[in-house]
């Protein structure tokens, strides 16, 4: 589950487009709801776009309703088979349009006889997006400035943050399943998607052929309370360090370094640097939030990970641009997509903080997520949803492959052990050089296709182990060859 990046200051340390006119035809049993042609960010080709209305409160028979935005990518082949993939994105807060890049990497072999069906969570992308606008001088607020500024957002926004639920969303999911008339259908989750999926086969076992789970959260999982996975995460990198020879010679002090860094950046430093975006000079604000923020966002990719260790040790020499440069990554890219921040704190508020028990904080106190589980008490008594109470979960009977990877520091194997438990026909797969994410690496997009064409038999998976570490940087050249 990756942290909002709005307001990136404050959380990423506490995870659209335009649609041409042209109408196409509609899928299956659409009916009367208009699919026209569209082109997103990430697809080379023309997709189809429509908007299935639904309810924003299923409780109430009048209720206002709103638009959950759908992206279809057809199969390549002419017939297809009757049970498509959806999309579900992670967060929670991130749209399916905005993981519309799975479909080149992840998805590429799947898409050969199946459509691939991208759904806007309510509230995330375009279908009715919940932000917050991320603003320069966010960066050099202090901790307590921002926090100011993210509940004076919540306080101007009008919307019903307590329909913005899981179990709104998977019963959205099977207004879309019905809007397009199909059948059973297979589910991709990634990240809080695995949430997500999960809570829809439970709650329509009947729609549900298979599902695959990458980087799952477990059903008993709070998702601010995660120190204990990411001390975990920075751990083995430490330790990957320090058995590597060059990484160890170039950087021989790396945890101290950093606990020197943790405990400087917790006191605030005002840093004089030149903008790593324009070469200008200007005045950061780093605080123990903006570090250990940005390094467990690091930690979700070994890729990434790999290069932590020479930003660490650039700032500790002084050299703060390379780790600043990192930490203004999220909103960098971002453009008009990102994390929907409020759509994030109304879904954690409601289902996860009334969950963090003292028993549970002291359990997974850790550094890198100690300033967010403390501070979103306070952001959830302004956002004011109520508690949605914790169910147990039922089996789920379709089968499910569970995919980790045992370096993420969020979604770790033994989530997918807890979640497994709960499942009549799972198999799970780890990946020892992988951090959060894994359907896109090696050989995972041949073996979800093969999993989709027959999910009762057996997969051989050993291909995954051939997946590398990658090398790490030693300089300012970038990682080694």
């Amino acid at each position: 589950m990756k942290t909002p990046s709005i307001l990136s200051a404050l959380l990423a340390m506490l995870l659209a487009g335009s649609a041409a006119a042209a109408d196409a035809p509609a899928t299956r049993g659409a009916g009367k709801i208009a699919v026209r042609t569209c082109h997103l960010p990430g697809a080379e080709g023309a997709l189809r776009c429509l908007a299935v209305p639904v309810p924003l409160d299923y409780a109430k028979s009048d209720a206002r309703g709103l638009n959950i935005h759908v992206t279809i990518a057809p199969a390549y082949r002419e017939g297809a088979k009757a049970d498509p993939l959806f999309v579900l994105a992670g967060g929670p807060g991130q749209a399916g349009s905005e993981v519309i890049v799975l479909l080149p990497t992840a998805l590429k072999r799947v898409r050969a006889t199946r459509d691939i069906v991208f759904i806007d969570q309510r509230g995330t992308g375009l279908s009715g997006k919940l932000d917050c606008e991320d603003k320069p001088e966010h960066e050099t607020m202090s901790d307590a400035e921002l926090e100011a500024e993210v509940k004076r957002c919540i306080g101007a926004s009008r919307t019903p943050f307590a329909a913005y639920t899981t179990a709104n969303a998977a019963r959205d999911i099977e207004e879309v399943r019905r809007a397009l008339g199909y059948g059973k259908i297979n589910v991709w989750g990634g990240s809080y998607g695995t949430r997500l999926g999960q809570a829809y086969a439970r709650a329509y076992p009947a729609s549900v052929r298979a599902l695959i789970l990458d980087g799952v959260a477990a059903p008993d999982q709070v998702i601010p309370a995660g120190g204990r996975d990411g001390q975990a995460a920075l751990d083995k990198l430490f330790e990957q360090c320090a058995r590597d020879a060059g990484c160890n010679k170039a950087y021989p002090n790396l945890r101290a370094e950093f606990d020197s860094l943790a405990a400087r950046a917790e006191g605030g430093l005002s840093l004089s640097i030149a903008d790593p975006r324009t070469a200008q000079p200007v005045t950061f604000r780093m605080t123990g939030q903006r570090f250990t923020g940005t390094v467990h966002s690091i930690l979700y990719s070994p890729a990434d990970a790999r290069r932590l260790p020479f930003l660490i040790h650039s700032a500790w020499q002084g050299r703060w641009e390379p780790f600043i440069a990192r930490h203004n990554v999220g909103g960098d890219f971002a453009g008009e997509g990102g994390t929907a921040y409020l759509m994030h704190l109304a879904v954690v508020c409601a289902e996860d903080v009334p969950r963090m028990t003292p028993a549970l904080m002291k359990e997974d106190a850790a550094l890198l997520t100690r300033a967010l589980a403390e501070r979103m008490p306070a952001m959830c008594k302004t956002m004011n949803v109520p508690a949605v109470p914790y169910a147990a979960p039922a089996p789920i009977e379709a089968p499910v492959l569970l995919l980790s990877g045992a370096l993420d520091p969020v979604t770790p194997p033994r989530r997918a052990e807890s979640a497994a438990r709960h499942m009549t026909h799972a198999r799970h797969l780890v990946v020892a050089n992988a951090g959060h994410g894994v359907s896109q690496l090696g050989c995972a997009p041949r073996l979800l296709r093969e999993f989709l064409d027959a999910p009762s038999a057996t997969l051989d998976a050993k291909c995954l182990a051939e997946i590398p570490a990658p090398t790490f940087q030693l300089g300012s050249a970038g990682p080694q060859p």
